[in-house]
């Protein structure tokens, strides 16, 4: 199968939630995202510096999950284009590629991955009407990559190549762990997936970019001071060179900001193989708490039971 690339950008990442009302206030409060429309139980949230119509996608349900990837092609050829690849390489779709019925339309299909998340990608959706974010303004410019656990590192990440053309940025490992995470890109930005070895699948983070360190750093503290659960953080890591604060979302789902993630030259660029044990790996400044088991297993999150089980519309 051909790696050619046609996925452009990360689009939105969408969730369900049991308690929808609580969610809705974090994000569209102290998180900073813009409510940009609700009906009946779901809501879509923007980011007010991205021209994507919406960055989180909240649905009320009985269980909590994560419901949607989405990610971005050139063109509707390209969206054909894929599911013709997909379909012919053995992938589960849930939908042909057609008109896509969410804020700013477009064309697009959904299908599975191989640990059995739902993946949409779309073409020929709407740009949202965005600005600038100014100085001191400490609300997310838009949304900078996705972490998903898997219990299978190495077939995920292998999938991820074969079918969407994601190529390797850099690789944590550890002498008693082995390989833990793969830093994945479809552009020169070092990753807008990464993908973590984890006990069962579900959703690591979603992470969201400021405008500069200042504006940060006064997210980070809007959203401590309003009593959020800080996991790890201020601090900025070696893979990817990006700032990074994680917090709990009300139904403890892990959010981060971040700014300055690494753009890299893509015909020079070689993959490394960092060493985590290494605490100047973790957090080059030395600023956060220290990366130990209870950290990371506040980012394992709550089993995916909703794999193979196509979301609503």
């Amino acid at each position: 199968m051909t790696n050619d690339r046609l996925l452009t950008h990360l689009r939105h990442v969408d969730l369900a939630v049991p308690d929808y009302d609580k969610q809705l206030d974090f994000y569209a409060g102290v998180w900073g995202l813009t409510k940009v429309a609700e009906d009946s139980g779901i809501s879509f949230l923007a980011a007010e510096g991205s021209p994507e119509q919406y960055v989180v996608r909240l649905r009320k349900a009985d269980e909590k999950r994560l419901d949607l990837v989405s990610y971005g092609a050139a063109t509707s050829a390209d969206v054909d284009t894929l599911a013709e690849r997909l379909l012919a390489g053995g992938v589960q779709l849930i939908s042909r590629p057609g008109g896509v019925d969410t804020p700013g339309g477009g064309y697009g299909f959904r299908f599975f991955d191989i640990d059995g998340r739902t993946i949409e990608v779309s073409a020929d959706v709407a740009v949202r009407r965005h600005r600038k974010i100014e100085e001191k303004e400490a609300i997310p410019v838009k949304l900078s990559h996705v972490v998903l656990n898997s219990p299978d590192l190495e077939r995920t990440r292998a999938w991820y190549e074969q079918h969407l053309g994601f190529k390797l940025s850099d690789s944590l490992s550890s002498p008693h762990m082995g390989e833990v995470m793969h830093f994945m890109r479809i552009s020169s930005q070092h990753h807008s997936m990464a993908l973590a070895k984890g006990p069962h699948t579900s959703l690591h983070h979603i992470s969201f970019e400021m405008r500069g360190i200042d504006e940060y750093m006064r997210g980070s503290g809007r959203v401590l001071r309003a009593g959020h659960t800080k996991i790890w953080g201020p601090g900025r890591h070696m893979a990817g060179d990006n700032t990074f604060t994680y917090f709990l979302d009300p139904h403890g789902n892990t959010v981060e900001y971040t700014t300055e993630l690494e753009n890299l030259d893509e015909d020079t660029w070689h993959p490394h193989v960092y060493d985590f044990s290494r605490p100047e790996v973790t957090d080059q400044w030395g600023t956060a708490n220290a990366m130990n088991e209870l950290v990371a297993k506040e980012s394992f999150n709550d089993p995916d039971r909703g794999c193979f089980l196509a979301p609503p519309v």
